[in-house]
């Protein structure tokens, strides 16, 4: 390693140390070493110390023990005359700056909790985003592991002007990378710059404004270690394993942009053990021999127009961007952009306007691949804030398509059409809801462009089932509105085949197994009564992928013979499951969280668990963040049951599986519920009525306590006796 960069990485440990030790002084002598400290809405205390030493720092007192091994890990001062090799001192400087950080911004987060933002997206008050919450780290962490999000960039400083860094940002984001971004050059900062040059920050578009220091790098790596504990089963304290998961399966970078000072070093030195490298647009001494990276360790001097381009090569990241004919940037990176009300051109449905978007079978003859038509008005043909009616038929071919696959390319449109930027997509089927910007428009985006989106992504993603597809867009009302009564019929049609399966009707289950890379021993079973517990995947849909991919996640399961008709045990399926799950679990039971339940992994929409003084259940989805009856917010209860193990008494399951007439039957079924969000029980309220007078308790739903009458278990006792309560006579569930 290079003697300057040693020196430097050394020299801006010492000094972030020095700094971190005297606050530590100040604020223990204000607050007392009882004091409970830590990043806000996690279980992961401060993730990189936990990660690497699995300690939980969660009081001040604790800090002595992180401050003295930090003592011991950075190396003294590199002497002019002292050959010595640079590369291990200069990893535990690295290591020891992560550390003393995480100590400082928990402080910041103890004297000012408000100094960062507490959502995905910035507030009037602040920009800055300071460290992901588990909601937030859950929803995009997985992402990570999938392939929708390869890696990050952890961009430090910031470019020459507003427009570089907009188009630096642009080709990122192209590529699918998110961009995390801290620390000042020159008084500029680059997520200010973007925010000047008109582009929208935060969790939703990839953009994340850590912050603005070069302290607020810990919340990057902090993120990559969250992703190696909770998605790839590495355990608190194992760094070899969280280092090794990192370098092999996250592709991140630091890209500095600007003078790099002795502070910048020791965190790229820092970034290095993760096999993380360092693109720099300034002449600085490089390390180009590989070793811990990949490749290069330290490059530098790139220009601006080809730094992106090579901190892709230096991190050995094979980038697939989707080829779509559209006029503008294509990609997950903007399928969280917002077109806000001043950058409208052009809106269509959200309730102002009808909107139907319906994806159906043809004949072979009847159907020119490729073709997309445009009936009525289109952008060109109305002025900046008009909206218009709108319906999108896709006619889809092929000798291999079923009409049980129509609604899984219909459910596509969303998330395909999202990631066009400048065009926002909300909702689907006949509420359906889009705005085109008016910066789409100025580079050419015309409605044509959605046809030709779902053309060449439908067969990108699913040609094995499909020969041709074509598009008609109308916008003429009356066209539209006999569209809308005919999607309808194919609507009410496509619910009642599945409402009407029940498992006894089939002889095939399916498996999904998507979630192995991060849990390996999870395996889910999914029959019509019982859908994946990511809300993602029913029965059809993973016949449907099984189709499209024989040898992906969606395996069939032939059930076999019944072993336990209360509790949901089939012999097949307990066969399967001793070979996908590595021999880790033996028995699964699709009717119980009490006996033999399905693993969970870190997908699941909700969680239930057991009230036993109330002999009933609760539930809660990942949306509520506060506490539960049973004692533990969803993170908590998400950290503990998943990872693919078995618990009894625990349950990872899907919101629509709460209203489905096998939802843990052996178990009492729906009448041991007890309680569950408000915003839950709103959402599923039509089907928990229809459910409730299925099962002779007609007014179920109001007996069901919330978070605005019951937080304890005690509480949700009064509520539940107060109400009568049909758990309250039910058998032990013990």
């Amino acid at each position: 390693m290079s003697k300057i960069i040693a020196s430097a990485a050394i020299r801006g440990a010492h000094k972030i140390f020095d700094k971190v030790d005297a606050k530590y002084k100040e604020v223990l002598e204000k607050y007392g070493p009882d004091q409970e400290v830590g990043f806000p809405n996690t279980a992961y205390y401060l993730p990189i110390i936990y990660a690497m030493t699995g300690i939980g720092v969660s009081k001040l007192q604790d800090f002595d023990q992180i401050l003295n091994l930090c003592r011991r890990l950075i190396p003294p001062p590199v002497r002019e005359k002292t050959h010595l090799p640079y590369l291990a001192p200069t990893l535990d400087a690295g290591m020891a700056t992560f550390f003393v950080e995480e100590l400082y911004e928990a402080m910041r987060y103890l004297e000012n909790p408000d100094c960062y933002a507490t959502g995905e997206d910035q507030t009037d008050k602040t920009i800055w985003l300071g460290a992901a919450s588990d909601l937030i780290f859950r929803k995009r962490g997985v992402e990570f592991v999938d392939g929708t999000a390869p890696g990050f960039a952890a961009i430090v400083g910031a470019a020459p002007d507003a427009q570089t860094a907009a188009k630096i940002a642009l080709e990122l984001q192209e590529k699918n990378l998110y961009v995390f971004m801290c620390g000042e050059n020159g008084g500029k900062r680059f997520s200010e710059q973007l925010a000047e040059a008109g582009v929208q920050v935060g969790w939703p578009t990839r953009l994340v404004s850590f912050g603005p220091d070069i302290y607020q790098a810990v919340f990057a790596i902090g993120f990559a270690c969250r992703v190696a504990m909770a998605f790839g089963g590495v355990k608190p304290g194992d760094f070899r394993r969280n280092l090794i998961y990192n370098k092999d399966r996250t592709y991140a970078f630091v890209m500095a942009l600007g003078e790099v000072t002795d502070e910048w070093y020791a965190n790229a030195a820092g970034c290095i053990n993760w096999g993380f490298p360092t693109i720099a647009d300034t002449p600085i001494p490089e390390v180009l021999p590989t070793g811990i990276c990949t490749y290069e360790h330290v490059v530098s001097n790139i220009p601006h127009d080809h730094i992106v381009q090579k901190a892709v090569e230096v991190r050995g990241l094979k980038v697939q961007v989707a080829k779509v004919p559209v006029p503008v940037s294509y990609g997950p990176a903007f399928e969280g952009e917002r077109v806000r009300g001043e950058d409208i051109y052009l809106e269509m449905g959200g309730g102002k306007t009808v909107a139907v978007e319906w994806t159906t079978t043809k004949r072979m003859e009847e159907v020119e691949d490729g073709k997309v038509e445009v009936v009525g008005p289109d952008v060109g043909d109305v002025k900046a804030g008009t909206r218009l009616h709108f319906a999108m038929l896709a006619e889809v071919a092929g000798r291999n398509f079923q009409e049980d696959f129509e609604p899984i390319l219909e459910r596509q449109n969303h998330h395909l059409i999202n990631q066009a930027q400048g065009i926002m997509h909300i909702g689907q089927r006949d509420i359906a809801w889009i705005r085109v910007s008016k910066q789409a428009v100025e580079k050419g985006f015309k409605l044509e462009h959605i046809g030709k989106i779902i053309h060449a992504k439908y067969h990108q993603d699913f040609g094995a089932i499909f020969d041709k597809v074509q598009v008609k867009i109308y916008t003429e009302e009356a066209k539209v509105r006999e569209v809308l009564e005919q999607a309808r019929a194919s609507y009410n049609h496509r619910d009642a085949r599945v409402e009407n399966m029940t498992d006894e009707t089939v002889d095939t289950f399916y498996s999904c197994t998507l979630c192995q890379s991060f849990a390996p021993s999870h395996v889910c079973v999914v029959a019509p009564e019982r859908t994946g517990l990511c809300g993602a995947y029913n029965w059809l849909d993973c016949r449907a992928a099984f189709e499209i991919n024989p040898e992906g996640p969606n395996q069939p399961i032939q059930k076999g013979e019944m072993l336990d008709e209360r509790y949901g045990q089939f012999k097949g399926c307990n066969d399967f499951v001793i070979k996908a799950s590595r021999q880790k679990v033996t028995n699964v039971s699709l009717y119980s969280l009490m006996v033999d339940p399905m693993t969970t992994c870190g997908c699941c929409e909700c969680i239930a668990a057991v009230l036993p003084m109330a002999n009933g259940l609760m539930t809660v989805d990942r949306d509520y963040t506060g506490m539960t009856p049973c004692g533990m917010k969803f993170t908590t209860l998400a950290g503990s049951v998943g990872g693919g193990a078995q618990s009894p008494g625990f349950l990872g399951h899907s919101k629509y599986n709460i209203t489905q007439r096998k939802f843990v039957k052996g178990d009492g079924g729906l009448a041991r519920m007890v309680w569950m969000p408000k915003r839950l029980k709103e959402e599923l309220h039509d089907r928990l009525v229809k459910r409730g007078e299925e099962l002779g308790i007609p007014g179920l739903i109001d007996m069901i306590a919330d978070e605005t009458v019951a937080t304890t278990e005690d509480e949700v006792i009064a509520y539940i006796t107060e109400k009568g309560h049909p758990a309250l006579t039910m058998e032990s569930i013990l």
